[in-house]
């Protein structure tokens, strides 16, 4: 099959090795095989839907990527946002300047940005499965919907099924999920086809009022919302206002009251303005692997 290459190259510091350390870690990425020095999955791309393979290795100063369809400035601007490579992170060492305990986390990783959801739908769909449920069960009825429902992608020649686009699941049953979530990702596909779930949307919005839209979306709560804006659209700041897990984190790092109201985590987050999604995502990150 044939490949098309090009590369993307960081502002700022980046470490892709970090990002596939990451990856490896990640409960949503579980599924997918590692070598140790290629990113390799397969999508539908959020700007025609169609189905693509991307394999992703290091290149000075950034990244090299093949994909097996011809890249347009679409499709580049995905494979960007997935790795934060669209956002210019040439300021985010000097938060860790101010703040000892994201500095400390930042040298522990250093150059590790947040690594994305394939598209904010994907994000959205993971939400939902994920809800009430372990991550690890979740990941792999999302593979299994992948391997049904989706198309199958060669990538440096192993297959890897992408995960359906939302045309193909807007009447889909038999998921292997409850009505309750399999009538909420219908709902979820119907959003996507209407542009609300597109990264273009999500981000030309002011986070808060994203956020808002995403909770009116069906199944779709405060801390599915920042999900999907963060880890789907790529917003670099933006700061979830309820996510008790992060929350839990905050309090041991920084020593808050068990009793904090999530006021104090927001005021915490305004010193990591422009990023504050990518210090969430760092103290996520240093939580994965340990519990």
């Amino acid at each position: 099959m044939t490949t098309h290459g090009f590369t993307l190259t960081a502002d700022g510091p980046f470490d892709f090795g970090a990002s596939l350390r990451f990856v490896e870690e990640w409960p949503a990425t579980s599924a997918l095989p590692s070598d140790g020095r290629a990113l390799r999955f397969a999508y539908c791309a959020e700007s025609d839907w169609l189905p693509v393979g991307v394999s992703v290795t290091a290149a000075p100063g950034g990244v090299a990527v093949a994909t097996t369809r011809a890249p347009g400035p679409a499709l580049r601007g995905e494979v960007a946002r997935i790795l934060s490579l669209d956002v210019d992170g040439g300021g985010f060492a000097k938060l860790g300047e101010a703040d000892p305990v994201l500095g400390d986390l930042q040298r522990r990783s250093p150059g590790l940005r947040p690594v994305c959801f394939w598209s904010p739908w994907e994000a959205a769909c993971w939400a939902v499965i994920v809800q009430r449920s372990s991550m690890l069960i979740a990941s792999k009825i999302k593979q299994r919907i992948a391997e049904r429902f989706g198309a199958e992608v060669a990538v440096d020649g192993r297959a890897y099924a992408a995960f359906p686009p939302p045309m193909t699941l807007v009447d889909a049953g038999g998921l292997g999920l409850p009505a309750q979530k399999e009538e909420w990702l219908r709902g979820l596909a119907r959003a996507a086809l209407d542009g609300v779930l597109t990264t273009e949307h999500l981000r030309a919005l002011p986070p808060e009022q994203a956020l808002a839209e995403l909770r009116a979306l069906p199944g779709v709560g405060p801390f599915s919302a920042g999900l999907i804006l963060i880890r789907g659209a790529g917003a670099p700041d933006a700061f979830p206002g309820d996510e008790p897990r992060l929350f839990a984190i905050l309090r041991e790092a920084y020593g808050l009251p068990e009793d904090a109201p999530p006021s104090a985590y927001r005021k915490l987050a305004e010193t990591w303005r422009p990023y504050r999604s990518w210090a969430s995502f760092l103290f996520r990150a240093s939580t994965y692997g340990r519990d």
